[in-house]
């Protein structure tokens, strides 16, 4: 009989759906930054030719986005001259009538310091998404819109290193890693300042699908990865190091 229900309990498990993540949703907010969405999103799409890959944007609205914080209106230009970033990416669907997503990423960009309350109902629908998700990614700053959302509380994450001070304050009761290019914690992946996006990518991708999958895209799109997640250089140049800067360690 035990030999009987081990069988059963052995079809059973064969039959769940183990296969990996397809589909891969991107936040847009206003004044996003374009390399936090294109370089994770170019890795994907070129894991796309070798497999079933989804890509699609998501926003509280169908409006189309714009990158260019000089569209900001709450945004104060440091010289004295305005300049135009004309541009615009348009959202594939709303918070209202978004598909299944299995990972969402979440990119950074000067977008993530408007105040309150005009990122509000991003930062709700990142806390009422994340149970239903397999992955969460941040890229840059983007970690601090999961930290407001209180999804990382408890865990290890990382952030863009010239804006370090100003984002781990939104996750007090997160374990802020200084000295890293990315960081794993679970099912959430977070990478430094910008073009770091593409390193927490292929990492993922390398191990979530195979090695040889993230070796095939990287030469795809001719980019030398990183491949040892706690060599950041822009740590080192500004003078961030995990005794002094990371934070819940404990």
């Amino acid at each position: 009989m035990r030999g009987l229900t081990f069988l059963l309990l052995a079809g059973i498990a064969s039959c769940e759906n183990t296969s990996p993540p397809a589909n891969i949703g991107i936040l847009l907010f206003p004044g996003f930054q374009p390399l936090d969405v294109i370089g994770p999103l170019d890795v994907f799409n070129a894991l796309s030719i070798q497999r079933y890959i989804h890509t699609f944007f998501v926003s509280p609205t169908s409006t189309p986005v714009p990158f260019g914080a000089y569209t900001l209106p709450w945004f104060t230009p440091t010289g004295n001259f305005s300049s135009e970033l004309e541009g615009s990416f348009i959202p594939s669907y709303t918070f209202d009538n978004i598909p299944p997503m299995d990972i969402l990423i979440i990119p950074g960009g000067i977008g993530t310091r408007a105040p309150s309350p005009r990122l509000d109902e991003t930062i709700k629908f990142v806390r009422d998404v994340y149970p239903k998700l397999g992955y969460l990614m941040t890229v840059c700053t983007g970690s601090g819109i999961a930290a407001r959302a209180g999804v990382l509380d408890g865990k290890k994450a990382t952030t863009n290193k010239l804006s370090w001070a100003q984002t781990i304050a939104h996750g007090p009761k997160v374990k802020w890693v200084a000295e890293a290019r990315w960081v794993k914690d679970g099912n959430i992946w977070s990478s430094s300042g910008v073009s770091a996006g593409i390193d927490v990518a292929v990492a993922f991708v390398a191990e979530i699908y195979s090695e040889a999958a993230a070796v095939k895209a990287t030469n795809m799109l001719e980019y030398e990865r990183h491949t040892n997640a706690t060599d950041d250089p822009f740590a080192i140049l500004y003078g961030l190091t995990n005794e002094k800067n990371s934070t819940n360690q404990g």
